[in-house]
């Protein structure tokens, strides 16, 4: 049978970032895969020799804007690993706060290019304007939109009046009321299970031999999260992972929805267990210089990221290195390109939520 190699990408109406396959095909069915990446490759984890530890920090979280607060976190938790730094409590909660803020920025942003993807365009909007909202209470608390830079080694830069939490409170449980409407839809609507449902699956044994991470696991029907390990102060909220079963691209769509309304309960929580009073220290002064290595990881809304740093006493860094979980579920995105309709190609990789910025450091 003759078959045909067809490049999709790096520029595709259905592609969020510049991501190449060349697609092997048979007709219209796929048969094999081939990836390319390095088209925004940056070099910046070796600009860790060349710019003071101290710093480094403010290059980490410009390694992906949707991210940029939990790669800034990952950065000053390992130092703070390294140098045995005792970060204070309220602190600690604060970035919990803003992790999972984070969090849930971050599946509305692909909930409305998923629903985009599925011919969906109202659905896209309404997903994006709630994300404008988390964006708001990021611009209040920290003063940015995309880039935040209030993570510091010792702790964090700013801090959240009291009466300001409960009003986010407040706000997080409107806009969680409100998101139920959207949950239903994307759960019951029969235009979007007919172009995603039973495609794509990837059975639990499949998870774990290509070793995917996050809610790609998780719709798999893997409870693989790394918070449920308990490090970050989530050993002291109610937690369980959102689990899906089915492993195709509509569970992947439904973990990212339930997870959601799960974040905004985590930060809910993690408002009434933090320590009251606003005079309360936000950060400590760290001094001398890192000598030792570590390995740091957390969960970010792609799934678990692992932070590597050695240092060698001096003022820079010998070296960082991060995985990514867009970088461990590529595997994953191959073995289920391999066998499909080319129709379905563009669905399956957007429910992967594949972060290139991050893959590509």
């Amino acid at each position: 049978m003759k078959r045909t190699v067809l490049p999709m990408g790096p520029q595709h109406p259905v592609l969020p970032e510049p991501l190449v396959l060349d697609l092997v095909l048979v007709d219209e069915k796929v048969v094999d895969a081939v990836p390319t990446i390095g088209y925004i490759h940056r070099g910046l984890e070796a600009l860790v020799e060349k710019i003071e530890y101290t710093e480094m920090g403010y290059v980490a979280e410009r390694i992906c804007g949707i991210c940029s607060f939990m790669h800034g976190m990952g950065y000053c938790a390992a130092v703070e690993d390294v140098m045995a730094v005792e970060v204070p409590e309220r602190a600690r909660w604060l970035r919990v706060i803003w992790a999972e803020l984070s969090r849930i920025q971050s599946h509305l942003l692909w909930l409305g290019l998923g629903a985009d993807a599925f011919g969906f365009e109202n659905l896209f909007m309404h997903c994006w304007r709630m994300r404008e909202e988390i964006l708001d209470i990021f611009e209040r608390t920290t003063g940015g939109r995309v880039i935040f830079s209030v993570n510091l080694i010792g702790g964090v830069r700013r801090d959240i009046d009291d009466d300001e939490l409960l009003v986010i409170v407040e706000k997080l449980q409107e806009l969680g009321t409100a998101f139920e409407e959207t949950t239903r839809v994307f759960a019951t609507d029969p235009s979007i299970r007919h172009r995603i449902e039973g495609i794509g699956v990837l059975s639990a044994d499949d998870a774990r031999a290509v070793d995917v991470v996050g809610p790609m696991a998780r719709a798999s029907g893997l409870a693989q999260d790394v918070r449920s390990t308990g490090t970050h102060l989530y050993d002291r909220l109610d937690f369980t992972p959102v689990v899906e079963e089915a492993g195709d691209c509509l569970a992947r769509v439904l973990v990212r929805v339930r997870e959601v309304t799960q974040s905004i309960d985590l930060i809910r929580q993690a408002v009434a267990r933090m320590p009251k009073g606003d005079g309360q220290a936000i950060s400590v002064n760290v001094r001398g210089r890192p000598s030792g290595e570590t390995f740091m990881r957390l969960e970010q809304p792609r799934g678990e990221v692992v932070y590597y740093l050695r240092a060698n006493g001096t003022k820079m860094l010998e070296r960082f290195r991060i995985r990514t979980p867009t970088f461990a579920n590529v595997p994953a995105m191959i073995t289920l390109v391999k066998g499909c309709d080319l129709a379905d190609v563009p669905n399956i990789i957007l429910t992967i939520d594949p972060c290139i910025s991050c893959m590509e450091r």
